[in-house]
């Protein structure tokens, strides 16, 4: 049996490296008869860049920017194509995982970190930048990363606003003369997890704004902020992205930089195993796993699993997942490209204490699934 292993990395425990590698461990275990190919997936959130960076044979820069709270880190982006082209995960600048559990703000957090990720690449002379925009801490219209390029923001009084979205709601004009002229001949693709736009119930401020932290009260300023943001652009520039698809991917960052900077929107998981060849991969395949931290609605709006599960199964290879957390409710008739799928979780545990054992409850599972491979059929005739 040629076992596939494609999962997503898992939030705050794991990479997609480090869970394939577990549920190998696991599969090891149950003595079952197999090879694997561990080939980690990810939708343009954390992870992309290492799939992107090791298949491509690329290098790894180091960069000094901000975090969503303007605080300074150290974040790494990847030069691939003879470096030509830079692979950059907005969350290395400008995710959640920079912040504690009682920080997130989004009304104040800022892709600004992200800009001068975006900045050093044009600095080492790239043609092309792709940019993974999952996982953010911000729902700022991407405003923050296109101040740090050189874009200004100014109110009816002429003064420039702060980062952050909470100033966009007095945004009166944006002035794009000090724009970085680069970015001209330098084409720009913006790599989403989801394809919610950027307005309205399913947009940016309602769907992912309690994600990063915003109360009922914030959310409403967060979509009055997107909106006027996008009633400027449109003004100004004729172009209308309250409803463009995979606009309110990073809490609108994608449809900030597809109006200012004429980024093309993809979707993540589609484009990622488009680019390394995937399908190839599973032509042999006698099983694919996959796995997620959590498996609930939004994983069918286009995430790693769900893409990988997609294309096993039109090429009818049965798909196994394995999630970290489940909702109680959750209809699994919705997922139908996922043959079986199990829960690695003990029992009723805090959140700290799940992660902490991400690694040994995957590979427990893991374990289990292939002793269930394991099992002959009955053939008794009654």
């Amino acid at each position: 049996m040629h076992v596939v292993i494609s999962p997503n990395a898992f939030k705050h425990s794991l990479s997609g490296l480090e869970v394939a590698n577990a549920i190998k461990a696991g599969l090891e275990e149950s003595n079952i008869d197999a090879t694997y190919f561990i080939f980690p997936v990810a939708d343009g959130g954390e992870g992309m860049l290492e799939i992107l960076v090791n298949h491509w044979q690329g290098t790894y820069r180091q960069v000094a920017v901000l975090d969503p709270l303007l605080r300074p880190i150290t974040a790494t982006f990847g030069l691939v194509n003879q470096g030509k082209t830079a692979v950059i995960e907005l969350a290395q600048a400008s995710g959640l995982k920079h912040l504690t559990s009682t920080e997130p703000d989004p009304l104040q957090a800022s892709t600004y970190g992200t800009g001068q990720l975006v900045k050093a690449a044009l600095d080492a002379g790239v043609q092309e930048i792709l940019i993974g925009v999952g996982n953010s801490a911000t729902v700022d219209g991407g405003t923050g990363l296109l101040q740090a390029l050189g874009v200004q923001f100014y109110d009816e009084q002429d003064q420039q606003l702060p980062p952050g979205a909470a100033s966009l709601r007095q945004l009166a004009r944006i002035d794009l003369t000090e724009l970085d002229s680069r970015l001209e001949t330098c084409e720009i693709t913006v790599v989403c997890d989801v394809d919610n736009p950027l307005l309205g119930p399913k947009g940016a401020a309602f769907v992912f704004g309690p994600q990063k932290g915003a109360d009922e009260k914030a959310v409403v300023l967060l979509e009055n902020a997107l909106t006027n943001l996008a009633q400027i652009i449109q003004q100004q520039f004729n172009k209308q992205i309250a409803h463009l698809p995979h606009g309110g991917a990073a809490g609108g960052t994608a449809a900030g930089l597809a109006a200012i900077l004429n980024a093309k929107l993809v979707p993540g998981t589609e484009y990622i195993l488009q680019k390394t060849n995937f399908r190839e991969l599973l032509n042999n395949a006698d099983l694919l796993i996959t796995a997620e931290g959590g498996l609930d609605e939004q994983t069918l709006a286009g995430k790693g699993p769900y893409g990988v599960a997609k294309l096993a199964k039109n090429l009818k290879i049965p798909v196994v997942a394995l999630a970290g957390q489940m909702p109680v409710d959750l209809n699994l008739k919705d997922f139908h490209y996922f043959d079986a799928v199990f829960p690695i979780g003990t029992g009723p545990v805090p959140l700290t204490e799940a992660i902490a054992h991400t690694a040994v409850n995957l590979k427990r599972t893991a374990c289990q699934v292939g002793k269930l491979l394991l099992l002959p059929v009955n053939t008794r005739k009654t």
